[in-house]
């Protein structure tokens, strides 16, 4: 019986299935931002590698942290000055808990049943995120990168989260939005996957993830 459910955050835990890049440049657009995405997408992981490098984020919060990331991005942004910047910031603070909202409640139906863990790429500060959220209560193990020192599709960051359980791949799902660095890696480990996408997501050609789904409110039917 596979009883450890193991979730990415960004994208999985707080979306259904969508990169933060992707929701950033959504609340950007919406308050009058005209950079297209492509161009705006290297900008966001450029403040995704600044946040890394940066040893006050591993204090912040979740809305600490979305604040702090929206001001870096500000200044990289060419019409920063000219749309209410804050006010794209917190248009994604606010989806993103309103979605944290609706899935603490299918943790709390999931969690009397299984182990629950989270393993993410991340900077350092997880676990203030999910305590903020009140989702930490929930997971038996946070695997974040920075902190462990390794970074997903590096299958050592699976192992170190089913380590610390004192589970073996064949006990566990990962649930995840990113085919790449969440299911293909956990499915070579020997784990079954669940891929959060929607529908006008293609798969790769050469992987399957054990099941998919569109919205993660449908993961009990998959475990069922």
């Amino acid at each position: 019986m596979r009883d450890i459910l193991l979730f990415d955050f960004g994208g999985t835990l707080d979306a259904d299935g969508d990169r933060w890049a992707v929701r950033f440049h959504r609340a950007y657009a919406q308050v009058g931002g005209t950079m297209a995405f492509p161009a705006f997408e290297p900008l966001f992981r450029e403040v995704d590698r600044r946040l890394e490098q940066d040893s006050a984020v591993r204090a912040m919060g979740f809305r600490a942290m979305v604040t702090h990331q929206a001001s870096v991005l500000r200044e990289m942004v060419p019409d920063a000055h000219a749309i209410p910047f804050d006010e794209a910031a917190a248009r994604f603070h606010a989806e993103s808990v309103a979605m944290v909202e609706r899935n603490r409640s299918l943790l709390e139906r999931l969690a009397p049943r299984h182990r629950l863990g989270v393993v993410s790429n991340f900077t350092g500060n997880l676990d203030h995120c999910l305590a903020e959220l009140d989702l930490l209560q929930f997971f038996s193990v946070t695997a974040d990168s920075l902190i462990v020192g390794w970074t997903k599709p590096d299958p050592r960051l699976f192992l170190h989260a089913l380590t610390v359980l004192g589970a073996r791949p064949d006990a566990a799902w990962m649930i995840g939005d990113n085919f790449e660095a969440d299911v293909r890696p956990a499915a070579a480990l020997g784990l079954a996957t669940c891929w959060l996408a929607g529908a006008d997501r293609v798969a790769p050609a050469d992987g399957v993830a054990t099941r998919r789904i569109a919205r993660l409110t449908d993961l009990p039917a998959v475990l069922a």
